[in-house]
């Protein structure tokens, strides 16, 4: 009968090695394990976008799916019903086969073509920094031609308001030579009249007038002189940012026409709010708008608002003032004509006056020398001896008569009594005489002096029509306020041998 020898109790670790030997290589292993993951891991992730890394919770079918899902062409309805494919927006490369557009890759290590990358890529900063250059320099030219503009309309409306202002001026003149002229009428026509008092308010207004453009003289010259500043700004603006653009032959009106923005093109031009073209950069004190030609074009913007309601102002006045001026010197003229009028008047009514009184005058001198004439016949001979014998009062019929008494006759007393009364009207007669001449002298007088009042009216009128023709100049006008007085006489000039 055999015998039952024990089972030999195995151990649970056959191996011979030491655990910590063995715990040592595994360690070793899995950090091996760990650091060939992370670096390739690090290896991918180096040539791949940020946004391709794979969501370890998805499939890799369909990570990939979702990754390239916004890559694929978008199908849009037309308006007739049918579809059309187009490519999703954005930079990258368009593959027109596969219907997909794949975004731009931008690698994060250098590539073996970086130095032709790099190269490129400084080129475009270049031409990027030129293009940016040459459009800065096209509005600051663009604003330069349009302040020019701006210079040579504002410098055309200061010549018409100079004219205006000597039209003015030269109104002055012949205002104050009216004034004179009619000075020289006679004292009894030199009571002030209405015609004085409107050569007095045109005065006035012209004054006014003459102020009020010399005013848009000097804010005109201000604005000119600022104007100019801004202009000088803008070209020195331009020639510095020119330096950059040398070598590009494109006109830099195209370059304004290629941005698509109308307030770059026309600088007074409000810019919109929603722009189709490009935006207005930042001003840069190192890129292509500087401060600098920011501060030029802001400037010029509001110098041409301001020149532009200046010129509007200026044309206004102007024509107002013309219109103003038009009209009183017509009221001037109307009223001289109606003050000649009305001394016209005055003198056909003297005139026939002085007739009427003429053809007294004659009938009284006529009556008065009939009167003498009677007063001769009734006071009778101066010597007795040539009486006739009927006239005298010792004839033998009055003895006759004065035999009784009381029986005087009346007839020397009646004698007397009508050549007193006689005599009395024939003084009376010569005194209404006088009176009569007096006041023809008066008359007459006064009718000369109406014609001197009506001939200086009408020549006040004639030098005023005469004057405010466009073809006599301001000095024509001085010269006539500088000459002497008519009525004084002109100086005597030496001869040469008194003079030595």
């Amino acid at each position: 009968m055999p015998v039952l020898i024990p089972p030999v109790e195995h151990s649970q670790d056959t191996r011979v090695g030491h655990p910590a030997w063995r715990e040592a290589t595994r360690a070793l292993t899995d950090q091996a394990h760990q650091l060939t993951d992370r670096c390739g891991q690090e290896a991918v992730t180096m040539w791949q976008p940020d946004d391709s890394v794979r969501d370890p919770n998805l499939a890799h079918h369909l990570c990939r799916a979702a990754y390239i899902l916004p890559w694929r062409f978008r199908v849009e309805m037309l308006k007739g019903g049918s579809t059309m494919e187009k490519p999703p927006p954005g930079e990258g490369v368009t593959l027109w086969k596969s219907k997909m557009k794949p975004p731009a890759w931008h690698a994060r290590l250098p590539l073996p073509m970086h130095r032709d990358a790099r190269a490129l890529q400084t080129a475009e900063v270049v031409q990027a920094h030129a293009r940016g250059a040459r459009l800065t320099a096209a509005r600051l030219g663009r604003a330069q031609h349009q302040i020019n503009g701006q210079l040579r309309l504002l410098q055309r409306q200061r010549e018409a308001t100079d004219r205006r202002l000597s039209e003015v001026r030269k109104a002055l003149l012949i205002n104050q030579q009216s004034v004179k002229l009619r000075g020289y009428r006679p004292k009894s026509e030199t009571i002030s009249d209405k015609a004085d008092s409107m050569l007095t308010w045109e005065r006035e207004e012209l004054k006014s007038m003459k102020r009020k453009m010399e005013t848009d003289m000097e804010k005109s010259e201000a604005l000119l002189k600022t104007l100019a500043s801004c202009r000088d700004a803008l070209v020195f603006c331009c020639k510095e940012r020119l330096q950059a653009v040398e070598l590009m032959n494109q006109p830099l009106d195209k370059v304004l026409e290629q941005a698509g923005r109308h307030s770059w093109v026309n600088i007074s031009r409000v810019p919109t709010p929603h722009t189709q073209g490009l935006k207005t950069p930042p001003p840069d004190p190192v890129g292509t708008y500087t401060p600098e030609c920011a501060a030029a074009l802001h400037e010029a913007k509001r110098l041409l608002t301001e020149s532009r309601d200046t010129l509007l102002d200026m044309a206004k006045n102007e024509e107002d003032i013309r219109e103003q001026q038009q009209q009183i010197s017509d009221r001037v003229c109307a009223s001289l004509a109606q003050k000649m009028r009305e001394t016209l008047e005055l003198k056909d009514r003297l005139n026939m006056t002085l007739g009427l009184m003429r053809g007294t005058i004659h009938r009284c001198t006529k009556f008065n020398q009939e009167m003498y004439i009677t007063r001769g016949l009734i006071k009778g001979p101066l010597s007795k001896n040539h009486l006739e014998t009927r006239e005298k009062l010792d004839r033998p019929l009055v003895r006759t008569y004065q035999r009784h008494v009381g029986t005087q006759l009346p007839e020397a007393t009646r004698l007397a009594q009508g050549t007193d009364k006689l005599q009395r009207h024939i003084s009376h007669v010569e005194k209404n005489l006088d009176e009569l001449l007096a006041m023809r002298k008066n008359l007459t007088w006064s009718f000369n002096c109406k014609k001197i009042g009506h001939d200086v009216d009408y020549s006040v009128v004639r030098l005023r029509l005469r004057q405010r023709h466009p073809q006599v100049c301001f000095e024509q006008a001085q010269r006539l306020v500088n000459d002497w007085d008519p009525r004084t006489p002109p100086r005597k000039q030496s001869s040469p041998a008194a003079a030595k």
